[in-house]
């Protein structure tokens, strides 16, 4: 579970109805201060109305919300403190770039025009092109950098850089990371390129159908899961008794996907059997454990979970 002795958000027994369905159900959990988060999951997972109740966009249905120890809501000690940047984000009609930046310096305490300054040149922004003439990756970058240079205290980033090619995300990757390392705060990132940002993320929260499947630090959750391939009957005999989160079978060959962190001996024991062992990369685990979650409740597979897309 995320560490509550520094925390900046707490979240205790959360649901949120959409008349008779759950987008949250019963989500508990902290969030520490001065940590990159990944906040992961498919779509419709209850992502974008996790962050939207704890930016005070959106009304909880019942349970408990606190950031900086306050209710968000109408709260002008808190908000301000808060920057939340969505893949959806809307502007005024006539407002280009230039407005934005201007508005958020005039709300973000932290504001650094100078950065903000570096990163158009960066992302190569017509900032004196009205922002509904711009392209999707335009629109995008306008996004990051208002999320980069407020420095607000928390940062959610909802998939606001989708737009962006992979050159430009790498250009935000990297300029995440130089700015965090010089100015700590607390940034939670909300993806679907999960392999992307695996190596940005020090603290792992996963949700599926409202509910969170994982609550980890990422460095606790690598060699937690591998991959077993091998003839089927030696695989089905070192498996047994482990925790089987997905099976491929093809012909006499299986590939399986166990969790649990695994003993010398029972490597050697894989040895013996002849079998292949695999790491299993983050975005893996995430869609297996998704997966994994979906079977035990519906009783079957659903394929969907392999591509996990922006919640809405």
């Amino acid at each position: 579970m995320s560490d509550s002795n520094n925390a900046v958000i707490e979240v205790r027994n959360l649901t949120k109805r959409y008349r008779s369905e759950k987008a949250l159900d019963d989500v508990s959990f902290s969030i520490a201060a001065n940590k990159i988060y990944g906040l992961l999951g498919r779509n419709g997972a209850g992502k974008t109305t996790l962050m939207s109740i704890l930016t005070a966009q959106n009304f909880k249905t019942s349970g408990h919300v606190s950031v900086f120890g306050q209710s968000p809501y109408e709260n002008e000690k808190v908000l301000p403190r808060i920057c939340f940047i969505r893949e959806s984000q809307k502007y005024p009609d006539d407002f280009t770039p230039q407005h934005a930046f201007r508005s958020a310096s005039l709300f973000f305490a932290n504001w650094d025009q100078a950065f903000a300054d570096r990163l158009v040149q960066d992302f190569q922004l017509p900032v004196k092109r009205r922002i509904k003439k711009l392209s999707r990756g335009q629109l995008s970058a306008v996004g990051v950098i208002i999320g980069l240079a407020s420095r607000a205290d928390i940062t959610f980033f909802d998939e606001p850089y989708l737009g962006l090619d992979a050159v430009a995300r790498q250009l935000f990757y990297d300029h995440l990371i130089e700015d965090y390392a010089e100015f700590p705060r607390t940034v939670i990132l909300s993806s679907h390129l999960i392999d992307e940002v695996a190596n940005l993320l020090e603290h792992v929260i996963v949700i599926d159908q409202g509910r969170i499947l994982m609550d980890d630090d990422a460095e606790d959750i690598r060699g937690t899961a591998h991959t077993v391939v091998g003839p089927a009957a030696k695989v089905d005999q070192f498996v047994a008794r482990r925790e089987v989160l997905h099976t491929e079978r093809m012909g006499s060959f299986a590939s399986v996907t166990v969790s649990g962190v695994l003993t010398d001996a029972q490597r050697d024991e894989a040895m013996a059997l002849g079998l292949e062992l695999a790491p299993v990369s983050l975005q893996q685990l995430v869609v297996r454990t998704t997966m994994a979650a979906t079977e035990s409740d519906f009783g079957g597979t659903d394929r969907s979970a392999e591509t996990l897309e922006v919640s809405k």
